[in-house]
């Protein structure tokens, strides 16, 4: 049964070890975890891609045939400051936890420990085998961490949850992500005679008023808002006396299942062509939108793991990325869950509810328990 003095002192263990990222080193979290698993007797094993870059596997035993992946993740924002308790204190205050990491992820981290806990303690026999990747890197593109470890086969699972979400929503669907940089060159010229040059500066604000104004077909999605394209950064030009001969634009794009970023990129070029033949376009990063049927067993497990302690689980999309996407290429199921503390994540101040922090464990061990995995 689930213990709430065990796991508040489990979050604040957690909490307690530096795995900012940047700088990125999850080693030392990873040792904890490891003697953490051990103890309670399960195999683990750790995975670096990066030397102190350490992901923390383990297995408990089940049925033969059938494997579920639970994954949180080890590494946080950096702290920054003005925290009104210090950042690594783990401080109890108003039935809150308050620390870095506290809903984004060592909350949800310490659920499923304490979670896993209890199974081994009831000397429960699941009907699967269970999987547990505490992954690094993933506020920095999981590089080093949940991405090598699906493409080199080292987790192979037949279905995942991850736990890298707040107030025990259920996400099945998830926008897909575009970041992409447009460069354009223009002609230099005297700031006093600008019909001798090309002004690059002006040529990308034609440029982003085309973007802006362009309507472009998508389907629509319940779960979802209609696709975005926000300018993130805009640079260009050399002193306020020369016409600019370059300018260049990074612009974040949100699309939504069933749309392609290189159907966006065409869009892009187009538009573009038409005010200058001067320009390219470097792609930073992709991520495809994904989604996943209501119906599916994770979804249906998961809801009914929660009514029982009456959580009130909302099924929703992500505006946002989150590494559930990653496992489509593996044709492996996934969804995200978890029991932080809705906007909190990445904030000064950040805190969890210490009594969704205890349901969200007992509902995770009541998942686990009644979980039945799709026949193949």
């Amino acid at each position: 049964m689930t213990n709430k003095k065990r796991l508040v002192k489990l979050i604040q263990d957690l909490i307690r070890i530096d795995s900012q990222n940047p700088p990125g080193n999850e080693a030392k979290i990873a040792g904890f975890l490891r003697d953490y698993l051990h103890k309670i007797g399960l195999k683990v094993k750790l995975v670096e891609f990066k030397k102190g870059r350490t992901n923390v596997i383990g297995l408990l035993n089940g049925g033969a045939g059938h494997s579920l992946l639970l994954t949180p993740h080890l590494d946080t924002v950096p702290a920054g400051k003005n925290w009104r308790f210090p950042p690594f204190a783990g401080r109890v205050y108003k039935n809150k936890i308050y620390g870095l990491g506290a809903t984004d992820c060592k909350g949800n981290l310490a659920c499923a420990l304490e979670a896993i806990n209890c199974l081994v303690e009831q000397k429960i026999k699941l009907d699967y085998n269970l999987i547990f990747a505490a992954t690094a890197d993933e506020e920095s593109g999981s590089t080093h961490g949940l991405i090598p470890l699906l493409n080199k086969g080292i987790l192979r699972p037949d279905a995942a949850i991850v736990l890298d979400a707040d107030d025990f929503e259920i996400i099945v669907a998830q926008k897909g992500l575009l970041h992409f940089k447009l460069k354009i060159i223009g002609k230099r010229a005297h700031g006093a005679y600008p019909w001798l040059g090309a002004n690059a500066i002006s040529m990308a604000a034609a440029i982003i008023e085309g973007l802006r104004n362009k309507k472009y077909a998508f389907r629509k999605n319940k779960y979802l808002h209609p696709p975005t394209l926000n300018i993130g950064t805009i640079k260009g030009g050399d002193k306020v006396n020369v016409v600019a001969d370059w300018c260049e634009i990074e612009m974040d794009h949100r699309f939504l299942p069933g749309s392609r970023a290189k159907d966006f990129l065409k869009e892009v070029k187009k538009i573009a062509a038409k005010f200058t033949r001067k320009f390219s376009i470097e792609v930073d990063g992709i991520q495809a939108p994904y989604q996943i049927k209501e119906a599916h067993p994770l979804v249906k497990y998961l809801k009914q793991a929660a009514d029982k302690f009456r959580a009130s689980p909302k099924v929703r999309g992500s505006e946002g990325a989150t590494v559930i996407t990653f496992f489509q290429d593996k044709k492996i199921p996934a969804v995200a869950t978890g029991f932080g503390c809705g906007g909190c994540a990445h904030t000064i101040n950040e805190h969890a509810k210490i009594d969704n922090l205890y349901k969200g464990a007992r509902v995770l061990e009541e998942f686990l328990k009644i979980y039945q995995p799709v026949n193949n």
